[in-house]
């Protein structure tokens, strides 16, 4: 086929994925793919489709050398694995094979294709292909891309390994110790493929390549930059009595005719590089151990060594140099897979550290706002002392608290006030209101959500309840929840855990919770609308708080400290008020509570320009009359509405929910709003 066709796309660079996700998981998953086929055709549209988790592209496409080592042939492929093999001469290409690199000038166009990347298939170190990863959007690569792509590389090349001596053990029969190495091949990728610390299998490791390369005792070490060997792993028991070798400066295991290799054919002639111990090799000696034979390989950034030890003289020679290596390179892999592992388990402890910390910098930010001023609790009445006095005496203990009262009474005030005099004042203080989240957010909002638990959930997420760790949960307007969310936080008052949504692992929530409510929960019972076992886990300690309007007595100490608040933010703080302006905020009676009144002053504050406060600059009766009218006459328009399709629709709150526009949990609050009841045979 002519090389302009396609070109193998062998120029490409690499892309960025849709979504986050652990890489660690990836590549294990990669290994037990691998580990199950010989041949790379077999799985490489599973291959494609487990590699797009990390480096998202359109099209795959591995490509191996010939024979002759002059041409590259498109070997397997996701865009149509059924075509014929393409052809792409190596003396004609215009790119370095051998090096990585990102794509973008737009070759591939023709189908769509407007960059890439592409990373050199490895095995003993010398080039046997490409591997590229296409998409369709420009610029869509990263260095971080390629750096996995290379990794993924670095799995194929063992794969076409084991695929290449099935062959060779297939063709003829002097080759069949070759396919006992193949079989151990798969063997061992599938006994480190579970595993995320290698010391955890390597007997096992050990055994399977026993069969392959006959030893004693296999050795798992690294080395550092000092020239010093650390043994990670041994296959029996302890191996000498140090865990930690000095090698000498002028030596260091250097190979023996081959580059990353070290024979000794006779422990008791060759003397072993080793500066510390200085007895070791005497010691090694004693146990019985004869010879040796110690390969090198790399684990992402850090070089280990693969020791195999017999106590017969002369036990390893060249021959068993490529086995060795193999063995070795399958070690490796496994050990980039838990360094992998463990990154991906520091990132996720850094995030979840990270929100708690933002949580608890919040939480002490709005802790100065109130000590400032702002949010404090005011008052003096005799009903308003009460709800102070019960707030102190439940404070110091883990009741949870049920906050009854009309929105704008102060309910979260109490919450804070309860916290800050309880024995988790140093925790957080996590509030979330229960009717500001759709029905289908508020669960991940509360409990959490694992990665892929639902579509968009490309990274795990911690919910309300463990940010709230140690201190104290507020859920405002609490009866707003669905009954599956409440079904769920019922177990978290009842056995202090809870699980993410998607999620297997149960939790601790170790929280107090606070719930405050504007409705007649015991109505809600009534209705089903509201758990009643939940209810009475919620109602251990009830603190109604009272309306401003029967509190009036409170009403000037508020507008004062109020004002003092506003004037600190305003460049002409209002100088106070006026005899009128007073008897108008005694005689209105405030059916916002406390936040209506504080954003009348601040509107009044404004208006004023620096001056007295009138009754006019407040204008509560004309505001409350116009907004009186017109809330008036929408709520008659949307009871009528509500009616007439509830009526429709036989009272089928799913159905009168849809054509409504509504979701239930709205539709709920507007019938509870409007105290709209089916007929007593309508079913609900």
């Amino acid at each position: 086929m002519a090389e302009g066709r396609r070109g193998l796309s062998l120029s490409i660079g690499m892309s960025r994925p849709l979504a986050d996700s652990d890489p660690g998981e990836t590549f294990h998953e990669l290994l037990s793919t691998i580990g199950g086929a010989l041949d790379v055709r077999d799985v490489f549209q599973r291959i494609s489709r487990v590699v797009a988790r990390i480096i998202a592209h359109d099209e795959a496409d591995l490509a191996l050398l010939t024979e002759d080592g002059d041409h590259f042939r498109l070997y397997a492929s996701t865009a149509d694995p059924a075509r014929p093999d393409l052809i792409c001469s190596r003396a004609h290409s215009d790119f370095n094979p051998a090096a990585a690199a990102l794509f973008n000038d737009g070759r591939g166009c023709e189908r769509g294709l407007r960059s890439g990347l592409r990373v050199p298939v490895e095995m003993e170190g010398e080039l046997i292909g490409v591997l590229v990863f296409l998409s369709r959007s420009p610029n869509a690569y990263t260095e971080h891309d390629l750096r996995l792509a290379q990794r993924v590389a670095d799995y194929l090349a063992i794969a076409v390994s084991h695929q290449r001596l099935a062959e060779r053990a297939r063709g003829a029969a002097i080759e069949l110790d070759r396919a006992m190495q193949v079989e151990s091949s798969v063997e061992l990728l599938r006994a480190i493929g579970d595993a995320l610390d290698i010391r955890t299998v390597f007997p096992r490791v050990s055994e399977i390549a026993n069969k392959v390369l006959s030893h004693d005792r296999m050795t798992l070490s690294f080395r550092d930059g000092n020239g010093a060997i650390t043994i990670r792993a041994c296959s029996h028991g302890d191996f000498v009595r140090v865990d930690r070798i000095k090698l000498q400066d002028h030596v260091g295991p250097r190979p023996k005719g081959r580059d990353g290799v070290f024979i000794v054919k006779d422990l008791e002639r060759e003397q072993l590089p080793i500066a510390e111990p200085a007895d070791l090799q005497t010691e090694l000696v004693a146990a019985g151990y004869r010879s040796l034979l110690a390969v090198h390989a790399s684990a992402r950034e850090q070089e280990l060594g693969l020791e195999f030890w017999s106590k017969q003289t002369g036990a390893f020679g060249d021959e068993d140099v490529p086995i060795a290596r193999r063995i070795a390179d399958h070690v490796a892999l496994a050990v980039s897979h838990e360094q992998l592992a463990e990154a991906a388990h520091e990132v996720a402890e850094a995030r979840a550290r990270a929100e708690r910390l933002e949580v608890r910098v919040k939480s002490l930010s709005q802790e100065l706002d109130w000590k400032a001023g702002h949010g404090r609790a005011l008052g003096r009445t005799p009903e308003w002392r009460s709800v102070l006095t019960k707030a102190a005496q439940v404070a110091p203990t883990e009741v949870t608290v049920l906050l009854t009262g009309e929105s704008g009474t102060g309910k979260e005030v109490v919450a804070r006030l309860i916290h800050r005099a309880s024995n988790r004042k140093d925790g957080p203080f996590v509030a979330l209101n229960c009717a500001a989240l759709p029905e289908n957010l508020l669960e991940s909002e509360l409990f959490g959500y694992e990665r892929g638990a639902f579509t968009g959930a490309q990274q795990s997420k911690p919910g309300q309840i463990e940010l709230a760790s140690g201190g104290v949960l507020f859920l405002d307007e609490v009866s707003e929840m669905s009954l599956s969310a409440q079904a769920k936080f019922l177990r978290v008052l009842q056995e202090r855990e809870f699980q993410r949504l998607g999620g297997t692992r149960p939790l601790k929530a170790n929280i107090r919770v606070i719930a405050a409510t504007n409705r007649d929960l015991q109505k809600a019972v009534e209705r089903g609308d509201f758990r009643e076992d939940l209810y009475y886990r919620v109602h251990v300690f009830e603190v109604a708080i009272p309306p401003l309007r029967e509190r009036p007595a409170d009403i000037l100490v508020l507008a004062d400290a109020f004002l003092q608040e506003i004037g600190g933010s305003l460049g002409r703080p209002p100088v106070g008020l006026t005899r009128e302006a007073k008897a108008a905020l005694l005689q209105h009676d405030w059916p916002g509570n406390v936040r209506e009144l504080r954003n009348a002053l601040e509107r009044a504050a404004i208006v004023c320009e620096g001056s007295l406060i009138t009754a006019e600059h407040l204008s509560l009766q004309k505001v409350r009359r116009t907004e009186s009218l017109a809330a008036t006459n929408l709520n008659r328009v949307e009871r009528e509405a509500i009616e007439q399709v509830m009526r429709q629709t036989g009272w089928n709150k799913a159905k009168a929910a849809r054509r409504l526009g509504l979701s239930r949990t709205q539709l709920y609050v507007r019938l509870r709003k409007y105290d709209l009841e089916p007929p007593a045979r309508a079913s609900g």
